[in-house]
């Protein structure tokens, strides 16, 4: 199945110059969404993987989807306030500054096998600052996942030293 034909490209959102890739039409498509889930519960099935690990927002989507049809624990990855409960932070640089995200301390167990999940690579500082988070509880990334890639915004480099999985590449940002 071609998923880019499901993803709704808008100009010029959030700002001028940007082609926001929406992924709620896929996700709308009961079809389609289950079609994509499947295909990352059969990439991680019988791989040892304890939990996935999912960024706000869109990565929630995908990643508890994925961890329940495996049976597994989810954990969010959150903006900087919005745990509830004792967290670590990490910082990210954006275009315009410096945003934090957070995650429970008790999320990972040292040693347990994670699965990185968001909906989107760019340039790679997200996942980059989230693989800092899980490596610091102690947790092993066997591969990082994302539904879309951007390749022209190279944010492979960032994470070049982990596994890594995209489904829809575009070549153009």
């Amino acid at each position: 199945m071609d998923y880019s034909d499901y993803i709704r490209t808008i100009p010029d959102f959030p700002r001028k110059g940007i082609l926001f890739r929406d992924i709620t039409t896929l996700v709308g498509n009961g079809e389609v969404f289950r079609s994509a889930v499947d295909l990352f519960v059969e990439r991680y099935r019988g791989k040892g993987i304890s939990k996935i690990v999912g960024i706000e927002a869109r990565g929630f989507i995908f990643g508890s989807a994925i961890a329940y049809a495996l049976g597994i624990g989810f954990v969010p990855i959150r903006k900087k306030g919005k745990l509830p409960a004792e967290t670590i932070e990490e910082s990210y640089e954006l275009e315009y500054g410096t945003d934090y995200m957070e995650i429970h301390k008790d999320a990972i167990s040292p040693g347990e096998r994670v699965v990185l999940f968001d909906d989107l690579i760019a340039t790679g500082g997200t996942l980059r600052a989230a693989m800092n988070l899980i490596e610091r509880l102690g947790g092993r990334i066997y591969e990082i996942s994302c539904l879309i890639e951007l390749t022209p915004l190279a944010g492979r480099e960032k994470i070049a030293n982990v596994p890594f999985f995209s489904v829809v590449k575009y070549d153009v940002d």
